[in-house]
């Protein structure tokens, strides 16, 4: 291919709006283009990568034989209502109607279109278990749309669902995902690690995220550095720290004058944080987004909520609760804002982390303004409706599996696995026969990997301050070949010999025949990312020329014959493993 035959329009420069590293070198490598917040162009180049991930992905979905299907990017409504997901999923679910007022969605995610696949095609035990995968755009109403193909509204994505007779038959369909997902993203050339994740709206019994390393990702990690353990911070278990031993105290209200906060009061008192009992009030609503319940969570004055758990705790969806106006919540529950404690509070649900269990002698709000009460002991002057570990897992507490400190590390989610169970086969009543011709459910899993995102974390990891440094598996091309002068028939002929020789060995070769400086050219292919330059100059006419790896700041000189093999053995060994 020539580039003086290609539309390649470069930038200096990217669009102030595009904060991440990786989303600049996108647009100034002008892989894509904008047309409205999270909706993207792909242009030529950018094209050719997200294809090439495609290509892998598609090649270890057939490895393990997993059949390639097309779906319509567009789901009745009724699928979603009858799994219940219509309301659970949230905003971001596209929903459109057809002219004869029909519901429908843009999918997001097709686990429902998928069992109803299973519920029309497959009937008996004999046909188990099978999976089947599809690669297609999807569709998710961002409420922010950000970072370019990090968080888009459309998005391409590859799904797939296992369906087998029982769990031990899901585990291991699960596993082989597994497998093929760290042969995917070993191939695109990430720095991944496989973490526990939480369900979300997707549901099921467990679910882990293949999570590339990087410090502007969106995933936030703990993770254990002598066992391995691995969440995401939605995910992680806590370890609870055991009660101090004490004799109880009695209940004394106690006057604190304008302290708000857990800190201001433990000043006042001359008490450690720890001692405390912090109180977060939330209102939850109902599927037509009415308001059902208040509820009231306490823990411990040091400690955080982590609202995913919470939200799994009271299991609704994440979009169904937000923080209360305390002023409105006071008069049903007896709330009072900075001054909130569980003794007497009525008409809500008390959310107690599993820490405060046992605890005494704690200092708490006393429901009255300018008031706290010490002396607070669990299970004597409180309890709570629901007892559960709602608290983040903070940097340098206690690994809940060896104990260690936990760190704190950022990355992309390029992939999640899930265990469904039978979360779609019961809600859709989807059956197989036995052998004794009885109803059983089918035991599901589902897997997606990011085609889109996975081409921004490629760039996101590898880059310099000169532009993209792609993987030789997913460069739009694997060799460029700079010709200093077009018009000297020698450097050209030279030129076409390269890029013939080399294709014949199916290495994708790019001609850079335009008529620019060399500095724009070498500029443009540091930019682009081409993992080979050779550069036929002014020795063209001795044989010789400049072979440079992107990704290496050496340059050396060879003969013709030197670089082009140069060339196929690096392609052999970094696309075929040879």
């Amino acid at each position: 291919m020539r580039l003086s035959k290609m539309h390649l329009k470069t930038l200096r420069e990217a669009p102030k709006e595009a904060v991440l590293e990786g989303h600049q070198l996108l647009i100034r490598a002008n892989l894509i283009k904008q047309y409205a917040a999270g909706v993207y162009m792909f242009m030529p180049m950018g094209w050719r990568v997200t294809r090439k991930v495609e290509q892998i992905v598609r090649e270890e979905m057939d490895r393990i034989g997993c059949q390639e299907i097309h779906m319509p990017h567009i789901n009745p409504g009724e699928l979603w209502k009858e799994s219940g997901r219509w309301y659970a999923y949230g905003p971001e679910l596209w929903r459109i109607q057809d002219r004869n007022e029909r519901d429908f969605v843009l999918n997001p995610t097709c686990e429902e279109m998928f069992t109803d696949l299973a519920r029309q095609e497959v009937s008996s035990y004999r046909e188990l278990p099978f999976s089947f995968y599809h690669i297609q755009f999807k569709y998710r109403d961002e409420a922010r749309p950000r970072y370019g193909l990090m968080r888009s509204r459309e998005f391409i994505m590859k799904d797939s669902y296992s369906y087998d007779r029982d769990v031990e038959g899901m585990n291991k369909s699960y596993m082989e995902e597994w497998e093929a997902y760290e042969r995917i993203f070993t191939r695109c050339g990430l720095d991944y690690r496989v973490i526990e994740a939480d369900n979300g709206p997707i549901g099921g019994s467990a679910s882990h995220e293949f999570c590339a390393l990087s410090d502007v990702g969106e995933s936030e990690v703990a993770y254990c550095p002598d066992c391995g353990m691995a969440a995401t911070i939605e995910r992680a278990e806590c370890v609870d720290e055991a009660p101090a031993v004490e004799e109880m105290e009695p209940v004394t209200e106690v006057f604190t004058p304008g302290t708000k906060t857990i800190e201001d009061v433990c000043n006042y008192l001359d008490l450690p944080v720890e001692k405390s009992i912090k109180a977060l009030m939330f209102v939850t609503y109902d599927n037509d987004l009415n308001p059902a319940d208040y509820v009231a969570v306490f823990v411990r004055g040091d400690r955080q909520v982590n609202m995913i758990k919470l939200v799994n705790a009271l299991n609704i969806p994440e979009h169904y609760i937000e923080f209360a106006d305390e002023e409105e919540m006071g008069p049903v529950t007896g709330c009072v804002g900075g001054f909130t404690g569980p003794i007497g509070l009525k008409n809500c649900i008390k959310v107690v982390d599993s820490e405060l269990v046992d605890t005494v002698n704690m200092c708490a709000g006393a429901n009255k303004e300018d008031h706290h009460c010490t002396g607070v002991c669990y299970g004597r002057d409180y309890v709570g409706d629901i007892v559960v570990d709602v608290k983040r897992l903070e940097e340098g507490m206690p690994c809940p599996k060896c104990g260690t400190p936990v760190k704190h590390t950022r990355g992309i989610e390029v992939g999640q696995i899930f265990k469904l169970g039978t979360k779609y086969s019961e809600s859709m009543k989807t059956y197989f026969k036995d052998e004794n011709g009885n109803d059983c459910l089918y035991y599901m899993g589902c897997y997606g990997v990011g085609v889109t995102r996975t081409v921004q974390a490629i760039i996101e990891q590898s880059h310099d301050e000169k532009g993209i440094i792609w993987p030789m598996s997913v460069a739009p091309y694997h060799v460029i070949v700079t010709v200093i002068n077009p018009a000297d028939e020698t450097q050209a002929a030279i030129a076409s010999q390269i890029e013939a020789e080399l294709e014949k060995h199916r290495v994708e070769v790019i001609v850079d025949d335009r008529d620019e400086r060399p500095g724009v050219k070498f500029n443009d292919a540091d930019l682009i990312g081409i993992p080979v330059r050779i550069t036929v100059g002014k020795k063209a006419k001795d044989g010789i020329v400049e072979y440079k790896l992107r990704r290496e700041s050496e340059m050396a000189e060879k003969t013709v014959e030197e670089a082009i093999q140069a060339a196929k053995d690096l392609f052999d060994a970094e696309v075929f493993g040879m």
